[in-house]
């Protein structure tokens, strides 16, 4: 063999070329992915919700367990409500790595914990908070309305799909009420209506 000269082996090359879309092949799939996960809001108004505390309902002898949790936020528009919801969270070793599609059984409590005061003015159903329950696709919501003839904050919690959501849902409702001894002045939710 001269020094310079290069052996040509035949299975060399088409097994490179075999690798190399092989790589490539597995790659696209995590590069959408990435691309996907960063399009996408996690919350409304850039808030995270308070962990109140988790409780286990199925035991997983290797992997995290089935849970329960309960989440506390506060209306970004309406200052004086809060509200929990408590959401089912997958176990196991898909929910560990996040790749599990939460179940859409989701429940909400709303109540006045202080004056009530409007920041900004609403549109009827309103986001007020959103949060991912899949990897793709799929996403729990809190809105918020107003019955304006009673004077009463509405809030309801759902999750919807692209294709296809869930008529599963919960309702919680926070009456204007004065805050305080000799509190006289009520806020309309009527007059913050867009």
């Amino acid at each position: 063999m001269v020094v310079g000269e290069q052996t040509k082996d035949p299975y060399l090359v088409p097994m490179q070329t075999i690798a190399s879309q092989v790589t490539m092949a597995m790659l696209r799939p995590a590069l959408l992915i990435a691309l996907l996960m960063s399009l996408s809001p996690a919350h409304a108004e850039s808030q995270d919700p308070d962990l109140i505390f988790r409780k286990s309902t199925t035991f997983k002898l290797l992997t995290p367990n089935d849970k329960l949790a309960v989440y506390g936020i506060d209306d970004p528009i309406v200052e004086g409500v809060a509200c929990h919801y408590t959401v089912p969270e997958k176990g196991g070793l898909s929910g560990a790595l996040g790749l599990a599609e939460q179940t859409s059984d989701i429940s909400l409590a709303c109540q006045q914990y202080g004056p009530i005061r409007f920041k900004d003015k609403f549109s009827q159903g309103d986001v007020v908070f959103s949060e991912k329950r899949s990897l793709f696709f799929k996403k729990m919501q809190i809105v918020r309305g107003c019955d304006t003839k009673r004077n009463i904050l509405v809030y309801m919690t759902y999750s919807d799909k692209l294709v296809e959501g869930s008529p599963k849902n919960s309702t919680s409702s926070v009456p204007i009420e004065p805050w305080g001894p000799g509190a006289s002045d009520i806020q309309k939710c009527a007059d913050f209506l867009r």
